[in-house]
């Protein structure tokens, strides 16, 4: 039996997206994106990610609002991708982190479909030298640790290996 909520971290390019469409088994599959198309270069990247998943995947973008499709999923699995620019589009936009992070923490909680989330791991680099920098370093490793708290499962993914810190896939 497959894991009901995971978590996958890593850097960038160390193969978090690709490991979480790997453990999406349960359909129908979902994909919840959080990016948006501001520019040329995150166009074709999100074609890109497109064309990985496949035509049999259903898609919804929130760049803001993750909590209600996170808690309205009845059956299947949702790849929530990624945690990261959630986090990034919450601060552009103002938004109330905690109040925020509550709420998708309680759709986990009362979640029926199988969600896994991927997140980057941003601590493991120098500090940054501008306060706006530390605060979202700050911020996405607090949202990391209760994100990771309430799932079942947890893996850190370098170069493309999963490593398992929580719970079995």
């Amino acid at each position: 039996m497959s894991a009901r909520s995971s978590l996958i971290l890593g850097g960038a390019r160390s193969g978090k997206s690709a490991r979480a469409l790997a453990l999406a088994t349960d359909r129908p599959r979902i994909f919840l994106a959080t990016a948006e198309a501001l520019d040329d270069e995150m166009s074709e990247r999100i074609a890109l990610h497109k064309a990985e998943r496949g035509a049999d995947w259903g898609l919804i973008e929130a760049p803001l609002d993750i909590a209600d499709p996170v808690a309205e999923a009845e059956t299947g699995t949702l790849v929530i991708d990624c945690l990261t620019l959630w986090l990034s589009n919450l601060m552009h936009h103002g938004r109330d982190i905690a109040q925020e992070t509550t709420g998708l923490l309680q759709a986990i909680e009362n979640a029926r479909a199988r969600v896994i989330f991927v997140s980057n791991e941003v601590g493991l680099s120098i500090a940054p030298e501008n306060a706006l920098a530390r605060r979202f370093r700050d911020a996405q490793g607090r949202l990391n640790q209760q994100v990771a708290s309430a799932v079942d499962h947890v893996e850190f993914m370098a170069a493309g290996l999963p490593m398992t810190l929580k719970g079995a896939p």
